[in-house]
């Protein structure tokens, strides 16, 4: 690796960074977030450097374990069959990363449900040049890339799921607090020889009316996250959606929740080599940033956009109601395989960890699909 792949940060992303600051006389928290992990050429997750997976910053499911993929292969396999078994049935992920959960779908599918196999239009959505080639590696290594296709936008009219993992969590948010009963917003500004933020009027009326909807808003003093992408998103996804399901894995919480009175300084963290931090303007272009989401107001956004919503679940609920525990039922007579055994125990413990992956939320909404009694979202007394 070069001097530029282990430095702790990226001088010019830093750089440019600090000229739109002084230029601008100060920029918003989500301007600055949005550069830091996007900006062209520069930003986090424009980098070549390894960022998701245990080598990485941070772990998701699907590089936890290809049990993840199985299981949502399981939940996507119901979905067709409930939309009568389609010859053409779309999955259309959403920010896949390095493709770890379309390549193990896939594998799933091909292995032990050829007929959806046979009829699945896997579509990976994707803006980075970057990550497009990470994709097309890892799929390139098991034969499954001419069973996907790219594109940097969402379908027009989707007919099957869109599909997302820790797609929201990563959109730049807008920091907001409340000083003497009024709303304000965090700006980033730059003194000469580092950041600071000031509190100013918002950006936009669109902060204000964000709040007025959920009919909660921070504590007097605290800071709190306003991901106004994430409910553009989800107005997107489902105005795109002509037939079937849009499927959110994300850390988040209700709004009540997210917007708490003990919660005094929001869900903003960054992670570098999985340590988390709450230092927002150190290794820019180095470290992840991620807030939770606000489901509430995601889910709303669904809905105004024509989609009805099925449940929202922990990933714990949704991964064991689809039968994850299958995988670690113990060596029968004559097993020898104890390392494989012991391997996806782990797995399958790190996938259910309340303190961890399992507490991601899984929101399922539907449109144009009369009955969806789906395995992932049954409750105890249904399963």
């Amino acid at each position: 690796m070069g001097e530029f792949d282990t430095a702790t940060e990226n001088a010019a992303l830093k750089a440019a960074i600090v000229a739109r600051v002084e230029r601008e006389g100060g920029i918003t928290f989500r301007d600055f977030m949005a550069m830091a992990l996007y900006g062209p050429g520069l930003g986090y997750y424009e980098s070549q450097r390894e960022t998701v997976g245990r080598g990485g910053d941070y772990l998701t499911s699907p590089e936890v374990s290809a049990l993840f993929g199985a299981m949502v292969g399981r939940q996507l396999r119901e979905m067709w069959e409930v939309q009568g078994k389609p010859g053409r049935f779309q999955v259309v992920e959403v920010g896949a990363g390095p493709g770890r959960l379309c390549h193990d779908v896939m594998r799933w599918a091909l292995r032990t449900a050829q007929a959806l196999a046979g009829s699945i239009d896997y579509v990976l959505v994707e803006t980075s040049a970057a990550m497009v080639e990470r994709q097309k590696r890892l799929l390139a290594d098991d034969r499954l890339s001419d069973s996907v296709r790219w594109s940097e936008a969402l379908p027009d009219r989707v007919t099957g799921c869109i599909l997302s993992n820790e797609l929201l969590d990563a959109m730049p948010v807008h920091r907001v607090a409340v000083e003497n009963g009024r709303l304000r917003e965090v700006f980033v500004t730059w003194d000469g020889s580092g950041f600071s933020e000031e509190l100013r009027e918002p950006s936009t009326s669109a902060i204000g009316e964000y709040f007025e909807r959920i009919k909660v808003i921070p504590r007097e003093g605290c800071r709190a996250e306003v991901n106004l992408e994430a409910v553009r998103w989800m107005h997107e996804a489902g105005r795109a959606m002509e037939r079937g399901f849009v499927m959110t894995f994300d850390y988040g919480y209700e709004a009540e929740q997210m917007y708490a009175p003990w919660r005094t300084d929001g869900t903003l963290l960054c992670f570098y080599r999985h340590n988390p931090s709450h230092d927002l303007y150190v290794r820019i272009g180095r470290q992840d940033m991620t807030a939770h989401v606000d489901f509430t107001s995601v889910r709303r956004a669904g809905e105004e956009a024509g989609l009805r919503t099925l449940g929202l679940v922990s990933q714990s609920e949704f991964l064991v109601r689809l039968g994850i525990m299958e995988a670690i039922a113990p060596p029968g007579e004559g097993e020898t395989d104890m390392e494989e055994y012991v391997a996806r125990r782990r797995a399958v413990m790190e996938l259910l960890d309340p303190g961890g992956l399992g507490r991601i939320r899984v929101l399922v909404q539907a449109k144009g699909v009369e009955s969806a009694s789906l395995t992932g979202l049954k409750g105890d007394d249904d399963a």
